[in-house]
C-alpha cells in the first residue's frame, strides 16, 4: 500500500504529519514516500529535499479531483484518498479502507542475472478499463535536518523515505500480461509503482496506485 505525504521543511504544521508517515513506514505491508514540494521556500528556508516535480504531481493529485487549492501536509492513500493534517487514527482507518478493495493487478519482482537488474511481471485478472504508468521512485530511508531559518527555526527534524526521483519507465494498458525490465544503479532504495493514468487536458493525470513492490 503507497502511502505519500507532500511536506515541506519550512511547514510548521508538517512535523506531525511528518512523524505520522515514520510510524506507518515500520509496517511491512505499508511502502511510505515523503515528497517534499518547493512553494514553501520563500519563507526563508529553502528545502533541500524539494523538488518542482513533487509540486507538479502534487498540484496534478488536485487536478485529478477537481480541486483548486494545495495544502501541506496532505498524504494521499493509494492515489485516491486524501487527508489533510492526518492524525494517526485517520491514517490507520484510511489505510484499512485501501486494503479493503480487492486487488485489480497482480505484480511479481525478480532479480536478473546482473546486480542491479530486476524483472517486473505485471497482470490482471480481468483487461483494466484505463491504461497505467509504471513507475520507479528512490529514496533515502532517514534524514536528519537542522532547520535554521524560517517557521521551524531551531529545530531539528527527522524525515522518513525521502524521495529523490520519481521516474515513469513504461505504460501498459492492462489488457495483456507483460515483463518490464529495469536497472538499478546506486545504493538508494528503489520501488515500483503501478498506477492509472486519468485522461488530463495536456497530460495523464495520477489515479488509483494498483500495484506497488520494492526492488531488492
Amino acid at each position: 500500500m503507497v502511502v505519500e505525504l507532500f511536506t515541506s521543511q519550512g511547514c510548521s504544521a508538517c512535523p506531525p504529519a511528518d512523524a505520522a508517515l515514520a510510524k506507518v513506514a515500520a509496517r511491512p505491508d505499508v511502502l511510505a514516500l515523503s515528497l517534499h514540494v518547493d512553494y514553501w521556500d520563500y519563507l526563508g528556508w529553502e528545502d533541500p529535499f524539494a523538488q518542482p516535480a513533487f509540486t507538479a504531481r502534487q498540484k496534478a493529485y488536485a487536478r485529478a479531483a477537481g480541486l483548486r487549492t494545495l495544502y501541506t501536509p496532505q498524504v494521499i492513500v493509494a492515489g485516491t484518498q486524501s487527508l489533510v493534517s492526518p492524525a494517526d487514527p485517520e491514517l490507520d482507518a484510511a489505510i484499512a479502507t485501501a486494503y479493503a478493495a480487492p486487488p485489480v493487478v497482480a505484480m511479481t519482482v525478480s532479480r536478473g542475472a546482473e546486480p542491479g537488474q530486476f524483472a517486473i511481471d505485471l497482470s490482471a485478472p480481468r483487461p483494466l478499463k484505463q491504461g497505467t504508468v509504471v513507475q520507479i521512485v528512490r529514496y533515502v530511508p532517514q534524514a536528519r535536518v537542522e532547520i535554521l531559518r524560517g517557521e521551524n527555526a531551531g529545530q531539528v527534524l527527522d524525515f522518513t523515505n525521502v524521495v529523490t526521483a520519481w521516474h515513469a519507465v513504461a505504460d501498459w494498458d492492462g489488457k495483456a500480461p507483460v515483463r518490464l525490465k529495469a536497472k538499478i544503479e546506486g545504493e538508494e532504495p528503489a520501488v515500483v509503482i503501478v498506477q492509472t493514468a486519468l485522461p488530463g487536458k495536456t497530460v495523464p493525470l495520477p489515479g488509483a496506485i494498483l500495484a506497488a513492490g520494492w526492488l531488492r
